[in-house]
């Protein structure tokens, strides 16, 4: 049997619960992983509240995670590239809360050996949508990018990603994340009023991109600085006027085992800000949504 986290009603983090159910069988295109470790995100916890329930709703019980991590013990028979003991990252659809999950093989890429399994267990979601975030924008050598919520779960990682690319990053953060941010390599600034000026006088050329993390006012700062949205994008902002582009995540193998090569030349680390098990789910959720994570909050299943 298999112990998933599942959610039968909208609501508070405690609708989260543990239920066993049969051992899922992979397809002729899947593997089917024993779970280490998996990634707890923000839009989770908007899934779970309903905040998607008019475009999306929910089929209950409902499962969570997008991100996962773990050792392969069943092959299906099309399958190449993957053997029974294999370590791998792999990237899911509302599944990965769980000890074992079923997932394509072409969404999957060889764990790095020397990479812990949390880390492992939190690298593709966020790392995925902060590398799609700055190939969006062509970052490269010379750019000067300002990186709104530099200190959380994407923002590290793109944080990270933009340097690794050649680009100077400023990043906004709370002052009790400052000296996290200059340790990823990054101009720590304080969010707020007046960030416009506090950035123009770290960056006294200009900056010539923009990632917005957060939303909001964030936004606006972006197109004051740069003068047009053309290079300015946001990751979580759905409704921002004044020609901010949205930008989603552009998912693949090949991104994945990308950011896997960073990681093992040591031009990316993988920030974890704490750990729950699954019967912690709950925990876990209170915790994304304080809005104050550094890094990211990793399930440990086994």
């Amino acid at each position: 049997m298999a112990r998933v986290v599942v959610f039968a009603e909208y609501g508070e983090p405690e609708v989260l619960r543990v239920v066993e159910v049969d051992d899922p069988h992979p397809g002729g295109d899947e593997l089917r992983i024993r779970v280490k470790a998996a990634g707890v995100q923000p839009v989770d916890a908007r899934y779970r509240r309903g905040d998607f329930s008019q475009y999306k709703p929910a089929d209950f019980p409902a499962r969570l995670g997008n991100e996962a991590a773990g050792v392969v013990d069943a092959i299906g028979r099309d399958v190449t590239g993957f053997a029974i003991g294999d370590e791998v990252i792999v990237f899911v659809d509302s599944i990965a809360y769980a000890d074992t999950i079923v997932a394509p093989a072409a969404n999957a890429a060889h764990k790095p050996a020397a990479m812990p399994w949390p880390e492992a267990g939190v690298l593709t979601a966020s790392g995925q949508t902060a590398d799609t975030a700055l190939d969006a924008l062509g970052v490269t050598t010379g750019d000067r990018v300002l990186i709104h919520a530099a200190a959380g779960g994407v923002g590290s990682y793109a944080t990270q990603l933009a340097i690794a690319r050649g680009a100077t990053v400023i990043g906004t953060a709370s002052e009790r994340n400052h000296a996290y941010l200059t340790e990823l390599g990054a101009i720590p600034v304080t969010y707020g009023p007046g960030l416009a000026n506090r950035v123009r006088e770290l960056a006294p050329d200009g900056i010539t991109a923009a990632v917005d993390c957060i939303g909001g006012e964030a936004n606006d700062v972006s197109v004051q600085l740069l003068g047009t949205p053309d290079r300015a994008i946001t990751l979580v902002d759905w409704q921002h006027a004044g020609g901010v582009r949205r930008v989603g995540t552009d998912r693949s193998a090949t991104r994945l085992s990308g950011l896997c090569s960073l990681y093992e030349k040591g031009a990316l680390t993988v920030p974890i800000w704490k750990q729950f098990t699954l019967d912690q789910a709950p925990l876990a959720h209170h915790e994304i949504e304080t809005g104050h994570v550094r890094g990211k909050i990793a399930l440990v299943v086994s």
